[in-house]
């Protein structure tokens, strides 16, 4: 009698739960005994008696739900029951429903420590590079953005939690397996939540925090620079750096970069990001994704920045870019022919001082961001985004005077100092080269042009 109950029961609870039409006799036994197991346990949790404060049999409940529990505890599974909107109800004594949550069990002391009021704020930076003045200031703009429901399956991650696992996945560039850890949450959770927290910094933090500048701006910026240097009219430093990637399984010959294979002796990946910043390194365009063995002047052509110049909005105006870009109407290089005479040596120098605040942007962003200066596996069309998203918080940061750590800083390799050299009698403008040999003669009229190599 008890063979033939095990078998109806066992028949009843496979068609019922699993929705298995067939079960093969010939499964190991101890396969089969785990795998009953698994469907009891399911079936008492099916048929589980909801819990409330009206109901009489608390007790003998509470030591029913004390075994399941340790049934679901020797599966792995974790029970936890909590109240829904009706359950709420149903404490005042109403009736309404109860929701069962059944996630696994995981453990997020780790953040519940970062996230407490009492964790200090150099602590706090170490970790998210920022304070947390900074760090709320963030979630309080994307809140409406990435913000979700609780379900009756389980409660939304909150909000500061979301930003603070893309923030930090991008500061240490850790893999999504020991930022789930420390987050309490699943690898798959931890990889949608940098990419959705990540479009809403494109959507709402970008068109704030990284726009290029209005007329009243530039003024401005044309003035840092010329005090910086004495270059006039000079509205942005430009640099293209390169991030690493695996080898894409398709088209991978255009992101081969040679330049880094030739440095590192190594063979290298990467995207490029081409950046214009303003005096104090703060970005006002930025051009990204595009394949690492392209030529800094061919992503300057197919940059939105290029656009803008062709349609006039750049005109009388200047960007100081490297010898890797063309001379221009609009874009400012040094000299870089042979045996240069000692105005166009000094008038590279100045140029160079221009330069070196585009340059120590992108290293202050690379040791801010780790994930930058590490081969990443996110998907190529997830790329422009995450990116982009890493240069609106540096602006943020920026603007908000956060320091970073001087040995973050001088830990990144400074992969992007083998230029290509553009021929300038190919690629210049008559306009641009009067308008270079004017402005290094007023240079050292006026004393402002010096040099250390002659």
């Amino acid at each position: 009698m008890g063979l033939v109950s095990f078998t109806i029961s066992h028949v009843l609870l496979v068609n019922q739960v699993s929705n298995i039409r067939h079960f093969s006799c010939s499964v190991h036994i101890c396969c089969l005994r785990h795998f009953v197991k698994h469907l009891l346990l399911i079936k008492e949790l099916d048929g589980m008696k909801e819990i409330t404060p009206n109901n009489t049999n608390i007790t003998n409940s509470s030591k029913l739900m004390q075994q399941r529990k340790r049934k679901a505890d020797a599966l792995g599974y974790d029970l936890n029951l909590a109240t829904s909107s009706g359950g709420e109800t149903a404490e005042k004594g109403g009736d309404g429903p109860q929701r069962r949550l059944w996630v696994k069990d995981r453990s997020k002391d780790w953040w519940d420590k970062y996230n407490s009021a009492d964790c200090p704020d150099d602590e706090f930076r170490k970790a998210f590079q920022m304070g947390k003045q900074t760090f709320d200031t963030i979630c309080d703009e994307l809140n409406a953005s990435v913000a979700k429901e609780n379900t009756m399956l389980r409660d939304a991650v909150p909000v500061k939690q979301r930003v603070a696992v893309c923030i930090y996945r991008l500061a240490t560039g850790e893999s999504l397996r020991l930022v789930s850890k420390k987050f309490g949450l699943g690898i798959s959770t931890c990889h949608k939540l940098v990419l959705e927290v990540c479009s809403a910094i494109k959507d709402v933090l970008m068109p704030k925090y990284l726009q290029w500048p209005n007329h009243e701006s530039m003024s401005v910026i044309s003035d840092e620079f010329q005090t910086l240097s004495g270059i006039p009219n000079v509205v942005g430093s430009m640099h293209t750096t390169h991030i690493p990637i695996i080898a894409p399984k398709v088209n991978v010959a255009a992101y081969f970069n040679k330049r880094l294979t030739d440095k590192k002796q190594k063979t290298c990946y990467s995207v490029t990001i081409q950046g214009v910043v303003n005096a104090n390194g703060v970005f006002t365009d930025v051009c990204i994704g595009w394949p690492g063995s392209m030529p800094d002047d061919q992503v300057l052509e197919k940059s939105a920045l290029s656009q803008r110049a062709d349609s006039g909005l750049l005109k009388g105006v200047w960007i100081v870019g490297g010898s890797g870009y063309p001379l221009t109407d609009w874009v400012l290089v040094p000299y870089t022919q042979p045996h240069l005479t000692w105005t166009q040596h000094a008038f590279n120098e100045k140029i160079d001082e221009i330069l070196k605040v585009s340059k120590d942007a992108f290293s202050r962003l690379k040791g801010r961001w780790s994930c930058l200066q590490k081969r990443t596996e996110m998907k190529l069309q997830d790329l422009p985004v995450v990116l982009g998203a890493c240069c609106v918080l540096h602006n943020i940061c920026e603007l908000r005077d956060e320091p970073v750590e001087p040995d973050l800083v001088n830990e990144v390799v400074d992969d992007d100092d083998v230029e290509m050299v553009v021929p300038e009698v190919a690629l210049r403008s008559e306009f641009a080269s009067k308008a270079r040999d004017t402005m290094a003669h007023n240079l050292l009229h006026h004393n402002h042009a010096g040099t250390s190599i002659l």
